[in-house]
């Protein structure tokens, strides 16, 4: 078995306003993992998008701290408790981040951790020691889980930054899940890299990071150990992935590994803010058994943009087809970004 990096092109066909014949060309393109299609829609890369030509103001709650849940005082008495068996405090902290669970649950412990007090921060305006001790606090969450529930071992670490990403609540915060359930993203990445590991005897995304090393067109840097590249296929606009190789479990990271994804997530989020988009969305899969040979990869998206009449970035064309439509070249994206990693900007 191996990665198939496949890419297809196909033409439109139609006459302009002064009868000359157009040809606009589409490349599809497979993603070497989940095998879904994306198609990149060149004839739109130099369109000029509505609501893009400056980063939009900030949203109009942005300073109403009094009604925020998350906010200090109220997050000590608004949000809810965990139970004792995971902390006797009823909540975890560390640094400034503050852990407690989801109100509204998706599985078995579903948790919010919130970064600190501040009740909204720009994108790309973070601090890393910020994101590393939410990130970390995220982790010992899920390793009192799967210490109360050995069973609970399809775990997940997310972000939805402003409401167009999805984000229900403004003060910046992550979402954690574990269950005993799997989702379908987790189901078909376990049978890919157990099949992948039989077959090759090698780890599925160190195979696909060692494409990108030397294809070169999509790779951006790295951060630490994290190597950081622009989805060969995307399924999002602006899409970045970062694989961190050899690493199967969360428990495997040191502090130091989870402030070098906050490095490159930061780094992200400015690239983001660079082409005046102010939402997104993080992603982060991991499977807690003894078995596993699924890597860790995190997964960046960048949304339509937070702001009055802006069109959204999810379309009919995705809901009915199930192909992503992206208006730019995944190489494109790494060129735009790669000045974010190497420190020039």
């Amino acid at each position: 078995m191996s990665l198939i990096f496949e890419k297809k092109r196909v033409k439109g066909r139609f006459l302009a306003s002064d009868n000359s014949l157009v040809e606009p060309e589409i490349e599809i393109r497979t993603n070497p993992i989940s095998l879904k299609q994306s198609r990149i829609a060149f004839s739109r890369m130099q369109q000029k998008e509505p609501g893009i030509d400056r980063l939009p103001d900030p949203p109009p709650d942005a300073l109403n701290r009094g009604t925020c849940p998350f906010c200090r005082p109220q997050i000590f008495n608004r949000t809810p408790r965990l139970i004792p068996a995971i902390a006797d405090e009823g909540y975890l902290q560390n640094g400034e981040s503050i852990l407690f669970p989801n109100m509204f649950p998706y599985g078995s412990f579903s948790a919010v951790s919130v970064f600190d007090d501040n009740h909204f921060v720009e994108i790309g305006n973070a601090d890393v020691k910020t994101y590393t001790d939410c990130f970390v606090n995220c982790s010992e969450y899920l390793k009192r889980v799967r210490t109360f529930d050995t069973d609970a071992v399809y775990m997940a670490i997310t972000q939805n930054f402003l409401p167009s990403s999805g984000g229900s609540l403004l003060h910046p915060h992550l979402q954690i899940q574990a269950d005993r359930i799997a989702s379908n993203n987790h189901r078909y990445l376990i049978k890919k890299s157990e099949e992948f590991h039989e077959t090759t005897g090698s780890y599925m995304f160190s195979a696909y990071l060692e494409h990108e090393r030397q294809d070169k067109t999509r790779y951006i840097g790295n951060t630490g150990p994290w190597e950081w590249m622009a989805s060969f296929a995307p399924e999002g606009f602006y899409e970045i992935w970062g694989i961190l190789p050899d690493i199967v479990s969360f428990q495997q990271f040191t502090r130091e590994d989870w402030l070098h994804l906050s490095e490159g997530v930061l780094n992200a989020q400015k690239f983001y803010r660079s082409l005046n988009r102010n939402s997104y969305n993080l992603g982060m899969l991991s499977y807690e058994a003894k078995e596993s040979v699924l890597e860790l990869r995190v997964v960046l998206v960048v949304r339509s943009n937070y702001a009055a009449w802006t069109r959204n970035d999810h379309t009919g064309f995705e809901i009915a087809l199930g192909d992503m439509t992206t208006f730019s070249a995944p190489e494109d994206t790494a060129e735009l970004a790669r000045p974010f990693w190497n420190g020039e900007i």
